[in-house]
């Protein structure tokens, strides 16, 4: 079986921690935001989040916004952030019996990869990708289809688990199957995600028993 793993949310117990620094940004500059600016920059990317910030009115370049992200994130990602419960026992479980593991996520590897390398579980995905190594966002059906071929799978072929409602739509738009998967930050959503995806688990354990 062949999965791809959304990073944040979904993997590791990030995204109060991810929201909050976002929201952060702009307050500390004046920007108002909608109530559920979360969910809408959770598929972005660093770069994508800050298009949109600047769309929202935030007056600073580009590259500028990126910086200030990954300041306030890296250090959280490099010494505390957890992984979720059971993942790490159970993501063993699976490559033991052979499953491949892989990551797609909006996380740059400037926080993605040493919070992986940390947490021990960066040497059990055959790969571990960011937006940025496809040069768009999980917004866009064509990375899960971009995704796959460098798996050498048909897209359906590919089981997603994502917390975010935006992003597994968009993997399914793709033809790609999924997997929602339960985060405190996305509770509101449970129901539609669940309407949506094919599968949905509360935790990993689940994740052992799919068919």
């Amino acid at each position: 079986m062949t999965y791809l793993f959304d990073f944040d949310g979904t993997l590791v117990d990030s995204m109060p921690v991810f929201g909050k620094m976002m929201k952060r940004i702009l307050d500390e500059h004046g920007v108002a935001y909608p109530a559920d600016i979360v969910k809408i920059i959770t598929p972005l990317g660093l770069q994508g989040t800050a298009k949109y910030f600047i769309e929202l009115g935030l007056n600073k370049p580009l590259e500028q916004i990126q910086r200030l992200m990954g300041e306030y994130l890296l250090d959280a990602y490099v010494h505390y952030i957890p992984a979720k419960e059971y993942v790490i026992d159970v993501l063993k479980q699976m490559k033991a019996r052979g499953d491949s593991l892989n990551v797609l996520t909006a996380s740059p590897h400037l926080t993605l990869d040493p919070c992986l390398k940390r947490l021990g579980m960066f040497d059990l995905f055959d790969n571990v990708w960011s937006c940025d190594d496809f040069k768009t966002t999980k917004a866009d059906p064509e990375i899960y289809r971009q995704a796959a071929a460098r798996l050498g799978k048909a897209v359906d072929q590919v089981l997603f688990l994502d917390d975010n409602y935006g992003a597994n739509e968009t993997a399914k738009k793709a033809g790609m199957r999924t997997c929602g998967v339960f985060d405190e930050t996305s509770r509101e959503y449970i129901a539609q995600i669940q309407a949506l995806t094919d599968h949905y688990i509360y935790d990993f354990s689940q994740l052992l028993t799919l068919e």
